[in-house]
């Protein structure tokens, strides 16, 4: 079976940046299952599987605007540390979910320095070409409850 939309395709795969640096790997026998052409991963890989069947290997680039977007700078801000519950706390890495006038978005925090924390609101792959390597190891029909659902069983 082809790869198209409403198909279930699981897939084994590593995920490399520019550098050769592993980000992401599917766990050794639990490949990644997904329902094709509903958005449930990355437009760029997706669109590369389209017509593959299982047992096709595949070797993907995928730039930023096809991935996770390019880096946007004004979503890195400075927010005192008084605004925070608890400032002593507050470590370089920490992630949370910020509450906004757009509703929740999750942020980490990048750097603390004079009285403020820098909090980033970019995916952390955001910027980043991906290249991904794998196998797909089944194709077929998604259920109508998967299909309501809008992700893989």
């Amino acid at each position: 079976m082809l790869i198209g939309d409403k198909c279930v395709v699981s897939i084994e795969y590593t995920l490399k940046d520019n550098d050769g640096t592993v980000i992401d790997q599917s766990a050794e026998d639990q490949p990644l299952a997904y329902l094709h052409g509903f958005g449930n991963i990355i437009p760029g890989l997706e669109q590369e599987l389209v017509g593959k069947v299982a047992g096709d290997s595949f070797q993907v680039t995928v730039s930023p605007e096809d991935a996770y977007g390019e880096r946007v700078e004004q979503l890195v801000q400075q927010v005192p540390l008084a605004t925070f519950p608890e400032p002593e706390k507050l470590e370089v890495g920490m992630r949370f979910t910020a509450q906004t006038e757009q509703g929740d978005i999750p942020v980490v925090i990048t750097a603390i320095d004079n009285g403020e924390a820098s909090v980033d609101a970019n995916h952390p792959l955001a910027g980043v070409t991906l290249h991904f390597e794998g196998k797909v190891i089944d194709v077929r029909d998604a259920t109508e409850e998967e299909l309501e659902h809008g992700h893989a069983h």
